[in-house]
């Protein structure tokens, strides 16, 4: 069984290593693999989205810790889900809901056992910091086989937080979307998937301008935009060899528009 940690940590401060540090104390055996700790601070939609989109590629029964918690300290609930596949240890506040929108989920429990938290001999847990304290030792005590029911009392499937994110629509042939992430290199991800161009035919448009549906960045010139298909399977505008939204002047939730 393996541990996936995604926060929005970054890795210049010790915030990342001291988690793994606690999970090593609890499951020294366990992998624990660094999904990203690159999140955008509080970006609760980036998070979800990188963990939809990487979730399929990891073995089964991985432990999903997720640590983008703008309400940390708060009345907000830390809870751990089990869903088909895998678990989701982290804040109840619409950063996992993208794996249970996809999967079904199995039991939800809110994380109010402090046996497996970390160790109360050490010291008080921290108001501010609940990726060490409680998220971390429990995801080891789980790789480790205790049973979800057993990490705090039951959480109903309408009790977990979604984020409310906009899908797309299509208007006779058009598809309309928008742009639901913004990736390291500026591509512009939509929220279209690529499954509505199976023959990669037809035309983007973002911002009044139309951008040619291709294969690859390479199909056109240097510096030129194109929409293709991404690896996480949804329409994306790009910028071969360069950044398509700072050619492009938009943020997320721009609105786009496919037609075949």
């Amino acid at each position: 069984m393996a541990i996936a940690l995604i926060t929005d940590f970054g890795l210049t401060d010790g915030y990342v290593g001291t988690m793994k540090g606690v999970i090593a104390s609890i499951a020294p055996q366990v992998l624990v693999i660094d999904l990203s700790h690159h999140i955008p601070p509080q970006d609760l939609a980036a998070g979800r989205f990188c963990l939809l989109n990487a979730a399929p590629y990891f073995p089964p029964e991985t432990i999903f810790v997720g640590v983008v918690d703008p309400g940390v300290g708060t009345s907000r609930e830390a809870i751990a889900v089990q869903f088909a596949g895998g678990y989701f240890v982290g804040p109840n506040n619409g950063l996992g809901s993208g794996l249970f929108e996809k999967y079904p989920v199995i039991t939800a429990v809110i994380l109010d056992n402090p046996h497996y938290w970390r160790s109360p001999k050490l010291e008080a847990i921290s108001s501010t910091f609940h990726g060490r304290d409680i998220f971390a030792p429990v995801a080891a005590h789980l790789a480790l086989g205790v049973p979800v029911d057993a990490l705090g009392s039951p959480l109903g499937r309408e009790s977990i937080v979604s984020l409310n994110l906009p899908t797309y629509q299509r208007l006779g042939k058009t598809y309309h979307g928008i742009v639901q992430h913004i990736d390291h290199f500026g591509n512009l991800i939509t929220n279209i998937p690529g499954t509505v161009c199976p023959n990669m035919q037809g035309h983007m448009t973002l911002a009044c301008q139309m951008i040619p549906l291709v294969q690859t960045y390479g199909d056109v010139a240097i510096a030129c935009p194109c929409a293709l298909v991404g690896s996480h399977g949804w329409l994306e505008i790009s910028l071969n060899q360069g950044h398509a939204q700072e050619f492009f002047q938009v943020q997320r939730g721009a609105i786009v528009h496919y037609n075949p």
